[in-house]
């Protein structure tokens, strides 16, 4: 909890302005609220003859102008909420997705990413929520509870003190309720990430899912959440009703002695009219807050447990991306001393005792059967995992440095499969070069065999879908490899990045990258033999070795 605290506290140094201004808006209708309560009273007491200080149309007027302020008020307090709320909900995403981007690779596989995108979305809605709006409409009831007391007690201390005394019994049951209400909070969200990750992954796998005439199965397991989450939501709210019965018949017991006790004063003469019509607002501004406190209870606990699930994310270390000082220039080499990985202590070894020199522009083939290690190796040379043993470095011909997150600038990487993002291919190809000019990217595409694009209606401007949706797979596989082209890395890592390609084009692909990139040191992770035929020297990968 207290750690909780402490960061909930560091997220609302950077929205301090928007609770600021929502507490004082806040606490300026409270004054707004009792001035008008007053102004009722005296209003009454003027028509009644009982009181004669201001004319009746004057306090009708001072009336009206209380309603203009609170009007006013309420206008400000809903521009604040459109435009400084979206400005911290972006601020608070970007946060966390921020820190996601730069996190290591082996803490992300811990989340499913339909997890992440609730955290992302649901969380932080709910803690920016909870600082910018529920924390100072907290601070507002509180002063609201306290300004109605004050002014019942100087009207009436008895009554007063009867009213207040009824709220350590709400204060008990709340915390009776605060536990387990956490607990089952924690369910629910944790059921709905589940959802929303089958609903994910439904839809980047459809075309699994349909050739597998598995809709049907899909859309039973989401049924057996969705009522999972039923169940869940139906025992929470059973639970907070049940909670909130015994309070409400506390609050209706002080409302009908409030009203009893100033009938019967009124009935001796003891109140005017318009004091009774104070008591009555006054009890339902005392009243009012106190309900108000208690159903800022499962507000506090959702907003506690949307925080637990962001530091989660939080958590996950960030990759050590600090520059190293030397620079390496011209061509670039990479040599493996005894490396040995695995995923886990307990888990067999991937890769044992490798040793291995890529020397500056070579041309590497690294083979192997599936299960050996080839994926392994890539994410080791791209340093998103580290050797359990032994080392890689990268040199040129006088420096020489590890191979860490900073390295990464070093390599031009192609996974395989389709890795377009939704937007342009012009788009697509300037995330490998932000500075890349048309003429670039038309020297890339036509070494990655792509110039198809040129005759598209829209050319670089056509638009691309998900994972490169309207194109076909050889197409969007060869517009990849144009990207990575116009990155400029003196490595080339090419993983399966032709599998998509028919023959000939692969060799005219891979001609081209041959020729025009000479200098370069070229990796390919393959099992084509075509490929073979370009490289200067072969690593074979077997289970468990090299």
């Amino acid at each position: 909890m207290w750690s909780s605290t402490r960061w909930l506290w560091n997220v609302w140094q950077g929205h301090r302005m928007q609770a600021t201004l929502n507490t004082l808006i806040g606490i300026l209708n409270v004054a707004a609220g009792l001035t008008f309560v007053w102004a009722t009273k005296l209003t009454i007491d003027i028509a009644t003859h009982a009181d004669t200080r201001l004319t009746l149309n004057k306090a009708l007027l001072l009336l009206s102008a209380i309603l203009v302020v609170e009007i006013g008020l309420g206008m400000c307090s809903r521009w604040i909420r459109a435009t400084l709320g979206v400005k911290a909900q972006n601020s608070m995403q970007s946060r966390t997705f921020g820190h996601l981007l730069h996190s290591t690779w082996r803490g992300l596989q811990s989340y499913h990413s339909g997890d992440m995108l609730n955290r992302i979305e649901k969380d932080v809605t709910t803690v920016v929520g909870y600082l910018t709006e529920s924390l100072p409409a907290l601070i507002t009831t509180i002063v609201q509870f306290a300004g109605a007391f004050l002014f019942l007690f100087l009207m009436d201390r008895t009554l007063a003190l009867i009213i207040v005394f009824l709220l350590p019994v709400f204060l008990i049951i709340s915390r009776l309720y605060v536990s387990r209400m956490k607990t089952l909070t924690h369910q629910v969200r944790s059921t709905e990430s589940r959802i929303q990750a089958l609903v994910q992954e439904s839809i980047q796998h459809n075309l699994v899912i349909k050739t597998l005439e598995r809709c049907a199965t899909i859309l039973a397991n989401l049924g057996t959440l969705q009522g999972q989450l039923c169940g869940e939501v139906r025992h929470k709210t059973r639970y907070s009703l049940i909670s909130s019965a015994v309070m409400n018949i506390g609050f209706s017991a002080g409302y009908l002695f409030t009203f009893g006790w100033g009938v019967h004063n009124l009935s001796e003469g003891l109140i005017t009219y318009g004091a009774l019509i104070a008591f009555v607002q006054l009890v339902g501004q005392i009243q009012g807050p106190a309900r108000n406190l208690t159903r800022f209870i499962p507000i506090f606990i959702s907003a506690y447990t949307s925080a637990e699930r962001l530091i989660e994310l939080e958590r996950i270390p960030p990759e050590d991306t600090e520059t190293n000082t030397k620079r390496l220039e011209g061509g670039v080499g990479i040599r493996l001393s005894d490396v040995t990985f695995s995923y886990a202590p307990t888990e067999r070894e991937i890769i044992s005792s490798l040793n291995f020199e890529f020397p500056p522009g070579s041309r590497t083939a690294i083979l192997g059967e599936t299960g050996a290690g080839k994926t392994t190796l890539v994410r080791l040379l791209l340093a998103l995992v580290k050797p359990t043993r032994g080392s890689i470095t990268l040199h040129d011909a006088t420096n020489r440095l590890p191979a860490t997150p900073a390295s990464r600038s070093l390599f031009a990487y192609v996974p395989q499969g389709n890795t377009l993002l939704s937007g342009t291919i012009r788009s697509n190809l300037l995330l490998g070069n932000p500075k890349a000019t048309p003429q670039h990217m038309e020297h890339a595409l036509r070494i990655a065999q792509a110039d198809f694009v040129f005759s598209l209606p829209e050319g670089l401007d056509t638009p691309c879908g998900e994972q490169g949706g309207g194109l076909s797979e050889g197409q969007a596989q060869r517009i990849s490899i144009a990207r990575t082209l116009l990155r400029g890395a003196p490595i080339l890592l090419f993983d399966e990045a032709t599998s998509a390609l028919d023959n000939d084009t692969e060799a005219k692909v891979i001609e081209q990258i041959v020729h025009h990139f000479s200098d370069r040191t070229l990796i390919f992770v393959t099992h084509r033999p075509r490929v073979l035929e370009y490289c200067t020297q072969q690593l074979h990968m077997e289970r468990g070795k090299a």
